[in-house]
């Protein structure tokens, strides 16, 4: 079953937890967590304390996106502070197998994200060392951006490669998801898809109704 992660980016952090218990309370399963540096993306998020201060409260599975500059420094902190995968930029690594190595060896779940600009088989080498594949629909670091249509193409790769090597990974996509084209991202196999935008803005339990009826019409014409 395709799960939709809502990226807590686009929340309003004057009401972040009313926002996530109405996420919990529409069955949202995965809660995809945004840390920037300012150094790999131009923006800056938030870090470890905004992360620990959630976990206690939420059951949902963290998925943290870390969209920084050498993000092993940083492993066991974001362990400790409750993140349960960990997603790093194969970009922003000098020794990814050895940054995956360590997400693993914590007790996270480790997975690689590519850059719109970045070929699949770059991460050829470590898909058998991975438990997800991120993505990236969009340049990462701001939120609010147009899907790039031509990265959906590396959604069809991904799941041939898996088929041909005998692995597990699950594919996920973010950037750009909308209503308008949730149907038809979903519709090239990926597993778990993340929107922003589209699930805070107005009302998060309607969007949330929404997005995943639209989900679940892959297999229909998109409108």
């Amino acid at each position: 079953m395709k799960q939709l992660a809502p990226s807590i980016l686009a929340a309003d952090f004057n009401c972040l937890g009313e926002q996530l218990q109405r996420l919990e309370q529409s069955g949202i399963q995965y809660l995809h967590i945004d840390v920037m540096d300012g150094m790999f993306v131009p923006s800056i998020s938030f870090g470890m304390p905004v992360i620990k201060s959630l976990r206690d409260r939420y059951k949902m599975f963290f998925d943290v996106h870390l969209m920084v500059e050498e993000p092993i420094r940083y492993i066991e902190a974001f362990r400790k502070a409750g993140a349960d995968g960990i997603t790093v930029h194969v970009e922003a690594c000098e020794d990814l197998t050895a940054t995956l190595k360590k997400i693993r060896e914590v007790g996270a779940k480790p997975a690689v994200s590519l850059c719109p600009e970045t070929a699949v088989k770059e991460i050829i080498p470590v898909l058998n060392q991975v438990d997800m594949v991120l993505v990236m629909s969009v340049h990462p670091g701001f939120g609010g951006q147009t899907l790039m249509p031509d990265t959906l193409n590396k959604i069809e790769q991904l799941k041939k490669l898996r088929e041909e090597k005998g692995l597990s990974y699950t594919i996920e996509i973010d950037g750009g998801v909308t209503r308008e084209n949730i149907r038809e991202v979903a519709s090239y196999g990926v597993d778990i898809i993340v929107a922003g935008t589209a699930v805070f803005r107005g009302d998060i339990a309607g969007n949330i109704d929404q997005l995943q009826t639209e989900i679940s019409m892959e297999g229909h014409n998109a409108s």
